[in-house]
């Protein structure tokens, strides 16, 4: 799935309502074969919000937000998404949705061949369908300068560091104003000083775009930076829920072991 979007390039970014709930889950059930993934999740993402869902690999993180934009049917439970049920929805309704939600992958899913301009010019282009020239170069240069990369608007992915590919994908999923972003391990491959400046970056983005989102991560400063409310998932449950702080204190076994390298 790439970069998604909003499905209209002129749309402000929505007002908030106290409390507003933008995806809500509850009693969701997802199985493999023989391997139950999901075993009853439930939460609410509100408007404004960062929720990180911390957890080891393999503990469903990832199958959580796959089923948020429908490219996992779960097997049971209730999962809306600004008040309609997706697991009802047909494809194109599906697409609507999509074109809703910002997606940033691991690797930053920059196409090789296209200069940092292009990407970015391309969801504009073949998403929300642009045609005037002088706004989509406005647009390009405005979501670069905010992740401190204008100065690399005409090199390629491969001229780029790590850190300055995943600036790039979050730019170029940015560009078409999502309501909400999820982000899959937002840091992994990184370094200590680039991670945590792409930590820093996820939290000037949500404020600057006023983006709901869900950060899956085990990168405990990551979590300490963005997070506004943290869920610990294992072997497909929400096992405990909680700011850092809160957390911190647990006497929850495995809630205590995410942490004991940060205290």
């Amino acid at each position: 799935m790439k970069a998604a979007a909003q499905n209209t390039g002129d749309q402000e970014t929505p007002e908030f309502k106290k409390d507003e709930v933008v995806i809500h889950v509850k009693g969701l059930k997802k199985d493999f074969i023989d391997k139950k993934v999901l075993k009853n999740i439930s939460f609410d993402l509100k408007r404004g919000e960062n929720m990180v869902v911390l957890g080891k690999s393999g503990s469903g993180k990832s199958v959580t937000i796959e089923c948020i934009v429908g490219m996992l049917k779960p097997d049971a439970g209730d999962l809306t998404v600004f008040g309609k049920e997706v697991t009802a929805m047909n494809d194109d309704e599906l697409k609507q949705l999509r074109m809703k939600i910002g997606f940033l992958f691991q690797s930053g899913a920059l196409y090789d061949s296209m200069t940092v301009r292009e990407n970015l010019e391309f969801p504009l282009t073949r998403v929300l369908k642009l045609k005037d020239q002088q706004d989509i170069d406005k647009r390009v240069e405005e979501v670069l300068d905010a992740v401190g990369l204008l100065d690399a608007i005409d090199k390629l992915p491969a001229d780029l560091s790590g850190g300055m590919r995943k600036r790039v994908g979050l730019a170029r999923t940015m560009i078409v104003k999502p309501e909400i972003m999820l982000y899959d391990e937002p840091t992994t491959g990184l370094d200590p000083i680039t991670s945590r400046e792409i930590s820093e970056l996820i939290l000037h983005m949500q404020k600057k775009y006023k983006t709901s989102s869900i950060i899956i991560t085990h990168d405990m400063e990551c979590v300490r930076i963005t997070a506004d409310r943290i869920v610990v998932m294992d072997d497909g449950t929400f096992i405990a829920e909680g700011s850092y702080k809160e957390l911190q204190k647990s006497a929850n076994e495995i809630v205590r072991s995410f942490f004991t390298e940060t205290t």
